[in-house]
Formats: C-alpha cells, sequence, structure tokens
C-alpha cells in the first residue's frame, strides 16, 4: 500500500538517495530542501512534491507541515558539515550547525509527527561522528551525538501512539558535501582520490552510496521493522569496527 514519505534535504545526498528509494517502493514523497532549483528538478525527474524550506527556520517547517494533510513516514536527511575545534569555532558556525543539525530535526519531527499514525516511523541520518570523532568537527560531532539521545528520547515517548523512531548513522557517503570537504582538503589533488582514499579507511574499502545508506532508512521504516524502534544503525562499511592499532606483522 503506498505511504506518504515527508525528506528533509531530500534534493540532494542521502536524502535524495532516500526520496528515490521510497519512490521506487511506490510511495508518494514530500521532499523539502533550501535548495529551489535542485527541488524543482528533482520533482520533475521523479514526479515527488517539493516544497521549498529551510529546516534551520523553524516557522517555516511549521508552515510546511501545514501543506502536508498525510504523512506516514517523516526521514529527516537535512544537514550541513562545518569544520572546526571547540576554541575556534565562531559563534555564526556552532548556530548554524545547531540550527540545522539539530534543530532542524527537532522541529521538523515537533511539525511532523503528530501526523503520523499508529504504524507511523521517523528516520533520522545520524552519523559515525556521534561514537567517535575525526580532528576539528566539535559542533558536527556534537550536534550528531545529540541527535542520538532525541531518538531514544523519541522512541520512548511515542511508543504508546505505535510511532517508532529510530536513526541511521553513516560513514563516508558519495555525497557533494563529502566532495565538498574532499576539494577542500585534497591539497591539490583531484576529488576522486581524495574520496578512493577516504574510502580506504572502511574496512570494505570504500565510500558507500547514498543509495546503499537510503536502503536501510526504507528498511527501519517499513513495516518489515515493526519492532525496531530507538535504534542507531551504523551503515559504516566497518568504520568504527575496527581499532587503528598496526601490528607488527602489518609493518612488514
Amino acid at each position: 500500500m503506498s505511504r506518504t514519505v515527508v525528506v528533509t534535504g531530500g534534493a540532494a545526498g542521502i536524502g535524495r538517495g532516500a526520496v528515490e528509494r521510497f519512490v521506487a517502493g511506490g510511495d508518494q514523497v514530500v521532499a523539502l530542501d533550501r535548495d529551489a532549483d535542485a527541488l524543482a528538478a528533482l520533482s520533475d525527474e521523479l514526479d515527488v512534491r517539493g516544497i521549498t524550506v529551510d529546516v534551520g527556520d523553524r516557522e517555516a517547517l511549521s508552515a510546511a507541515a501545514q501543506e502536508v494533510d498525510q504523512v506516514d513516514a517523516l526521514v529527516c536527511a537535512a544537514g550541513v558539515q562545518r569544520y572546526g575545534t571547540v576554541v575556534d569555532t565562531s559563534y555564526s558556525v556552532y548556530d548554524e550547525v545547531m540550527a540545522v543539525n539539530v534543530g532542524g530535526v527537532f522541529f521538523a519531527c515537533q511539525a511532523f509527527v503528530p501526523k503520523l499514525p499508529r504504524g507511523g516511523s521517523v528516520v533520522v541520518v545520524a552519523s559515525v561522528q556521534a561514537y567517535a570523532a575525526q580532528k576539528s568537527v566539535a559542533a558536527y560531532s556534537m550536534g550528531k551525538g545529540a541527535l542520538l539521545s532525541l531518538v531514544r528520547a523519541m522512541a520512548v515517548d511515542h511508543a504508546p501512539d505505535g510511532v517508532r523512531v529510530n536513526a541511521v548513522c553513516p560513514g563516508s557517503v558519495d555525497t557533494p558535501m563529502l566532495r565538498t570537504s574532499a576539494a577542500e582538503f585534497g591539497g591539490g589533488r583531484s576529488t576522486d582520490e581524495v574520496v578512493a582514499e577516504w574510502g580506504r579507511s572502511h574496512p570494505l574499502g570504500r565510500v558507500a552510496t547514498p543509495g546503499e545508506v537510503a536502503e536501510v532508512i526504507h528498511f527501519l521504516a517499513s513495516p518489515a521493522a515493526a519492532f525496531v524502534t530507538g535504534a542507531d544503525v551504523k551503515v559504516d562499511g566497518g568504520l568504527t569496527a575496527g581499532l587503528a592499532v598496526v601490528l607488527p606483522e602489518d609493518q612488514k
């Protein structure tokens, strides 16, 4: 049976992958994104409904929810990647990361969860950086960790309503966001070369595709995951399973 699925950040990256997967499964999709041009192109290509909204604007999120009559699942995929330590992160960067990566999820849920029926589902895109951080991502890592706590709290709060809430935690994924970072920190190397190098840090030897993360999102939002709530599922190619310890035989 066709459902209506709302996807924030639906015009690019993991959000777009989720949109494509739900459309392929026969669902109706409402995609929210602040990039009006990308959203228009997505709507034309996949016959989805697009609503231009910046998830960092809680009033705009509330207004967007009023435009949607039925919601069976909500996927919160909008996010930004910003760099800095706790010392050198500016107030404006901190505020942006919190407004989009944390507030964008909190207030999207505040707007859309009341519309979910019994059997409805929320899937939040967090990150492996909720568990462990690379250098200079203090605000980003903090925000992703906050999302896991929010998911657990919501899972408990809304279980009596029959609404499930889960998170996916990807490692490196081949998205425009990742490629922007690769271009910034590539030191003159090609973006493809940097992305491939980052992929080799994962035991599976590569970065993920948005579609691979979208498959897990689709599962968590489906009746097949009817007894799964409050979970955070790593989709990281084994990245967080290993320790960066070099044994003597590895040096031979």
